[in-house]
């Protein structure tokens, strides 16, 4: 029987440009009653209806952009103008953009803050529609009887924006290329990331659903490895570490068999550092990893080195052997379900690893 062959994932796409446009209000009508034995039927024309708006709203079952590199284009329908006997034109149908739970929705400028789409179910209208121009009974008076006017619709409002997705995840995996993340993340949950023994076998990000008990889960992120000089565009760059930051806590997570780990260590706090917004100063958890590849005397030697760079506890455990395993996933279970009952003080509370 041949091996199974690895299927890639849908492709990720937290990145896109399009745009956006609303309906133009329909016109309004200058029409007069004419009927048999009515000899003064006066003014009838109807309002333009209203032109469509777009809207943008976050849905559960997307966690990829990919849709808008083939699509860029939204465009609301106009209303319908206004017609005689009073008849009103029919609104525009409005366009609703569907957006995976974390979009944030920027400018052209893409610095200018438009929403952040961080809920399920989050609305946020991006173009109003026209009004509808008013027919000419509207313009009917004691003193103008017979207005011959109307008003022509409101134009629709045109706007280019970006759309950047952030994943939402309760607990955030971070460490270098080979580190043992996706390892960890297809060991805990049913995620089923790509895993190989060369550098940069994740590309994209991953999310995994971790069952630690009855009715108990959180939700965890595996980001690509980060080297020395990602903030300047080595290996994959650090751009993936926007996945990470709702992250209630950081899991990083150092390899065992490394020469030099405390330097391994360092080199992914500097680039933390160097990202900004605040991850160097989320909570985080150290945790050596395969340590079933080493025996007893070299484990305690690494370890000590690492709680030194660290200068926290450090957890010891091995994705593969699931030794450390249980306790590990307790606490991260522990701190997400904190960081939901109290979203403003999980950042600034002190968390001990």
């Amino acid at each position: 029987m041949p091996a199974a062959r690895y299927k890639p994932p849908m492709k990720f796409l937290d990145r896109a440009k399009i745009y956006v446009e609303s309906g133009a209000g329909g016109a309004g009508c200058v029409s007069f009653r004419r009927e048999k034995f009515i000899e003064f039927g006066g003014p009838n024309g109807g309002n333009g209806g209203a032109g469509g708006h777009v809207w943008a709203e976050a849905v559960e079952n997307l966690n990829t952009l990919i849709d808008y590199r083939y699509r860029q284009h939204f465009k609301a329908r106009p209303g319908r103008p206004g017609e005689g006997s009073d008849r009103t034109g029919r609104n525009g149908e409005d366009v609703v953009i569907k957006m995976p739970v974390g979009t944030q929705i920027f400018e052209e400028d893409e610095e200018t803050l438009i929403a952040d789409l961080d809920e399920p179910g989050a609305r946020v209208l991006l173009a109003k529609g026209g009004n509808g121009g008013f027919g000419n009974a509207h313009f009917k008076s004691s003193t103008n009887r017979a207005p011959r006017r109307a008003n022509p619709g409101q134009p629709g409002e045109q706007r280019t924006i970006w759309l950047r997705l952030k994943l939402i995840a309760d607990i955030g995996i971070i460490g270098l290329p080979n580190a043992g993340k996706s390892t960890l993340l297809a060991a805990v949950s049913a995620a089923k990331p790509k895993i190989a023994d060369y550098p940069f076998t994740t590309l994209y990000p991953g999310l995994g659903v971790v069952r630690t008990g009855e009715g108990e889960s959180f939700v965890m992120a595996d980001i690509p490895g980060l080297i020395e000089g990602a903030h300047d565009g080595a290996g994959v760059g650090d751009r993936f570490l926007g996945h990470v930051e709702r992250c209630a806590a950081l899991l990083h997570l150092v390899d065992a068999t490394l020469d030099d780990i405390a330097g391994a260590y360092r080199t992914v706090r500097e680039e933390l550092s160097a990202y900004g917004r605040g991850l160097a100063e989320k909570h985080e958890i150290v945790a050596l990893n395969k340590i079933d590849a080493l025996s007893a005397d070299a484990l305690a030697e690494k370890a000590r080195a690492l709680e030194t760079a660290a200068g926290a506890p450090v957890r010891r455990i091995s994705g593969v052997s699931g030794d450390g395993m249980p306790a590990l996933l307790g606490a991260l279970q522990t701190l997400a379900n904190d960081a939901r009952k109290t979203p403003a003080a999980a950042e600034t509370a002190e968390w001990t690893p």
